[in-house]
């Protein structure tokens, strides 16, 4: 990806030297930032971190009727085919879905536990129909019925198996080295308590790069979910995006989002490399005393972190299912009370049904358009209570695989450029070094990525700049999860922090 030069910002150690206009992509290039699959640069490089296979909710019997039946799923990620089941004991393992013997799909496999086996061999296990081989959570071959009693053929047969994570209301798993799989991300997301995390996903047809950039770029959200009127009440406005109000005040009144948004729609953004990808401010000048403040967090390779309200936050994966098909997996994390779980499973399930998660509204009804809407409503037309699938009709609009090398990119794009160029480096690097250090991947001891969005009283970097940091810190207090951890800088090392 080749960058031209001229009116670029000015550089210094805590902002990409970026250009504001971008000589269109390389066709090789476009096909190394979107190709996932085993042995491709991207498909290298994603195999390197951990990856949601699964909500919480497919693998309870209590939420998902399919699975109190029958505790087997197939899963696609990353272009590969596997099947996820669970044990007599609740335990799950992630197997090839292909079955090592002959390759029969073991997703219509038939779960024994020690009472129901059928030839012996009494430990649990997914049993294949074909010839009868039988496999634990963790690939081990456990039967062999047709073969002579004395064969030791178990011995040598493992189904590959993948290690697996529960954590944030997600079934993690890591599809690469199993001897290098690394703990889980220390985000937020990932250490609060089940009441106060919910997770939720959908399907969008499309590449994975398309839904990231998504999150990636703040100016969208003035244009893209332009509401021309805004909600009274915002107490309504529970785990909605963009419909609540942001923090802090103007003139004693609170805002909403939608009105910053849609009236003030000239942003100054600011990216910053950090150890988790890159934080990402947004700033929008309200009047020589307020200015609005957001600030959100690029999550190296495929993911971000943005607030949902004063005290919740949504971190965003995208994950590959192959290379035109991917799921969006939401981390909701509150900072406050305990998340009402069935309200935010409620709202989210209306538009993508369970068991499948697909959205009701895709290309074959133009996305639920309607061009009254778009004149008197909305920018976009299609709907007000669930603003993903105006991100949805944005990414699958570009077909399955965005045709980068037609692009032409402006200031707005500098985080989005910051992000392809670190794809294309990271690639580099998994390529040449399997165990090479990766962007996403800091030591434990690294702050994790914080968000803000709010009011703040002064539009001098060190006057917002602190008052982020004391609002950060405000939101961290109020969580009793976090008791304990240490403070966040506020004062002059913040403030110049951010006026840099």
């Amino acid at each position: 990806m080749s960058l031209a030069c001229s009116n670029a910002p000015r550089e210094t150690e805590h902002t990409f030297h970026l250009s504001v206009q971008a000589i269109a992509m390389k066709a090789q290039d476009n096909q190394r930032l979107t190709q996932v699959g085993p042995g491709t640069p991207g498909g290298t490089l994603l195999r390197r971190y951990w990856h949601p296979v699964a909500l919480a909710d497919e693998v309870n019997p209590t939420l998902s009727p399919d699975w109190a039946a029958r505790p087997v799923k197939p899963v696609r990620v990353l272009g590969e085919d596997f099947v996820l089941f669970a044990d007599e004991s609740g335990q799950l393992g992630l197997l090839q879905r292909h079955c090592p013997h002959r390759g029969a799909d073991l997703a219509y496999g038939r779960i024994e536990t020690p009472a129901t086996s059928r030839w012996g061999a009494p430990a649990d296990g997914l049993r294949c129909p074909f010839h009868g081989w039988k496999f634990g959570v963790d690939g081990r071959c456990i039967d062999t019925p047709a073969e002579p009693e004395s064969s030791r053929l178990c011995d040598r047969v493992q189904a590959r198996s993948l290690p697996l994570r529960q954590a944030a209301g997600v079934v993690w798993a890591w599809l690469g080295d199993p001897a290098a799989a690394p703990p889980l991300p220390h985000w937020h997301a990932l250490q609060a308590p089940t009441s106060h995390a919910f997770a939720f996903k959908g399907l969008w047809r499309c590449n994975w790069l398309q839904a990231q950039e998504v999150g990636l770029d703040p100016a969208h959200t003035s244009f893209l979910h332009a509401f021309f009127e805004d909600e009274t009440d915002l107490s309504a406005s529970y785990g909605r995006q963009f419909r609540g109000a942001s923090a802090g005040d103007a003139d004693g009144q609170k805002w909403p989002m939608t009105r910053i948004m849609r009236e003030f729609h000239r942003p100054d953004i600011r990216t910053e490399a950090s150890p988790w990808g890159q934080r990402i401010t947004t700033l929008r000048r309200i009047h020589d005393q307020l200015m609005h403040v957001r600030i959100t967090h690029g999550l190296f390779p495929n993911g971000f972190v943005i607030p949902l309200s004063e005290t919740i936050t949504i971190t965003q994966l995208h994950v590959p299912i192959d290379d035109t098909h991917t799921w969006w997996v939401s981390l909701f994390t509150s900072f406050a009370g305990p998340i009402d779980h069935a309200t935010m499973r409620q709202q989210r399930l209306r538009a993508n049904p369970a068991p499948a998660y697909a959205p009701l509204k895709g290309a074959h009804n133009h996305w639920g358009y309607d061009a009254a809407e778009q004149q008197t409503q909305t920018l976009l037309g299609m709907g007000q209570d669930d603003i993903n699938v105006h991100d949805q009709w944005a990414c699958e609009s570009m077909g399955a695989i965005s045709d980068r090398t037609q692009e032409h990119l402006g200031t707005t794009d500098r985080a989005i450029m910051a992000h392809r160029r670190a794809l294309l480096q990271g690639m580099d690097a998994a390529l040449a070094d399997p165990t090479a250090p990766l962007p996403g991947l800091p030591s434990a001891d690294a702050p994790p990525p914080e968000t803000i969005d709010g009011l703040a009283p002064g539009t001098e970097p060190a006057t917002w700049g602190a008052w982020a940091q004391a609002q950060m810190q405000v939101k961290r207090d109020s969580a009793a999860w976090l008791k304990g951890q240490p403070k966040l800088a506020v004062g002059a090392a913040a403030a110049a922090k951010e006026a840099s």
